[in-house]
């Protein structure tokens, strides 16, 4: 998986390419952890346009960022969620758990 960020004013974007699982645990949260640290940006948006498979594990992480960035008073949504992802993210629930546009 490839992961780019881009941030603007006080919002991020994580653009995410690929599979999302167990062995991109390392690119995503080093991907995320620049965000965390910085005091202007008060959202993130993790971009799924690009995912066509994630598996429990990313469910895991999703989660993980989502206490890590409550933790630091910022928001996560989750946009770009579309077909087999879509499916996952809403059996598992995650719409209660994340906005998801």
């Amino acid at each position: 998986m490839q992961t780019t960020i881009t941030t603007n004013a006080s919002s991020a974007i994580l653009k995410l390419n690929g599979r999302f699982d167990f062995n991109t645990h390392r690119d995503f949260r080093a991907a995320y952890e620049a965000v965390l640290t910085n005091s202007e940006v008060k959202s993130l948006a993790v971009d799924f346009s690009g995912v066509d498979y994630l598996d429990s594990s990313a469910l895991g992480m999703l989660l993980m960022l989502r206490d890590k960035m409550g933790g630091v008073n910022k928001e996560v949504s989750l946009t770009g969620v579309q077909g087999n992802v879509k499916q996952v993210l809403d059996i598992a629930n995650f719409g209660k758990l994340f906005r998801i546009a």
